[in-house]
């Protein structure tokens, strides 16, 4: 069996956290090889080449490439796609939005958001907002599958790949890039922070969502925050954990003002430790909690980043 794993590269930078943990998922498939695709590959395929389990890098370079169309890197996978039994990516927005095109020019299904690998035909992924795990048997001959990367871990940088240039195919101007929106920030990235601080409707305001900025910034975390904050007007779009928004696994994860509804369970109740802060003791979120605390987040909050821990937490 062999795999053809499709890196993850921003502005020609490569995400190693995404791009390492869907390798780790998809190594006991078969053989990996790494496909990058972009206006210059270098550097990614050089940092990428250090992760333990990759084969060789294939890197494709060409201006249409540069921008992520889907389009060019669609056509390009199954151009390359009679050598490979099985076609994966991180579930990112860019690969969510490649992946569908190449299965259907392979007459095939894309088996999403991938958690479990059983074997080379069987597959498990969420359903019903995470409350259940669907097993999924595909009798496609080239399997397409993206990869739900927060349940697993990097794949160790001990490796040494071979990496080979490969021509790209010519652009059939299907699409054209006009511009990327792209908010800066010196706090980490969401979906790969160690630490995340997520506010809710609890919060009451945009004003007062600073005191979750505030914590977040003391503990070098990244923001994030419910759907209701979010359709509140609280906190930016790109902030959202949920079903609907960003899948987060982090190391700590600070629930603040939040009551814990499924659709925003099912985006961080992997993560390895939960502290939730609500004033509400029959909330939800204190159900998959670590340690809760009973107060109201204006109070516990402040206290939190003035001394760096917690004041009274209790392990429910």
């Amino acid at each position: 069996m062999a795999v053809l794993l499709l890196a993850e590269i921003v502005s020609g930078e490569i995400s190693l956290d995404q791009t390492g943990k869907a390798l780790t998922a998809v190594q006991k498939l078969g053989e990996v090889t790494l496909l990058c695709a972009s206006a210059d590959t270098s550097t990614a395929a050089k940092a990428a080449a250090n992760l333990a389990g990759i084969k060789n890098i294939l890197c494709a370079n060409s201006p249409s490439l540069q921008n992520g169309l889907a389009e060019p890197i669609a056509d390009l996978i199954v151009s390359l796609a009679a050598d490979y039994d099985h076609i994966a990516a991180p579930a990112t927005s860019s690969a969510k939005n490649i992946l569908p095109r190449v299965a259907a020019l392979l007459d095939a299904m894309v088996i999403t958001d991938v958690t479990g690998v059983v074997d080379s035909d069987t597959f498990e992924r969420p359903i019903y907002a995470g409350n259940a795990i669907q097993t999924v048997k595909s009798s496609d001959s080239k399997k397409v599958l993206s990869i739900r990367t927060a349940g697993f871990d990097i794949a160790p940088e001990t490796g040494s790949a071979s990496i080979e240039i490969i021509s790209a195919l010519d652009d059939q101007n299907l699409s054209e890039w006009v511009e990327d929106k792209v908010q800066s920030s010196d706090r980490p990235e969401l979906t790969s922070a160690e630490i995340v601080v997520s506010g809710g409707r609890g919060v009451g305001s945009e004003e007062s969502f600073a005191i979750i900025e505030k914590l977040a910034d003391k503990l070098n975390a990244a923001v994030g925050a419910s759907r209701a904050a979010v359709d509140s007007g609280y906190a930016p779009n790109d902030w959202q954990v949920g079903q609907t928004g960003k899948v987060v696994a982090p190391s700590l994860y600070i629930a603040c003002g939040i009551s814990g509804a499924i659709q925003h369970l099912a985006g961080m109740k992997d993560s390895k430790v939960i502290v939730a802060i609500n004033k509400d003791e029959e909330a939800p979120i204190f159900q998959v909690a670590d340690y809760g605390l009973v107060a109201d987040l204006f109070d516990a909050v402040p206290v939190s980043y003035t001394h760096l821990t917690l004041p009274t937490i209790y392990s429910v």
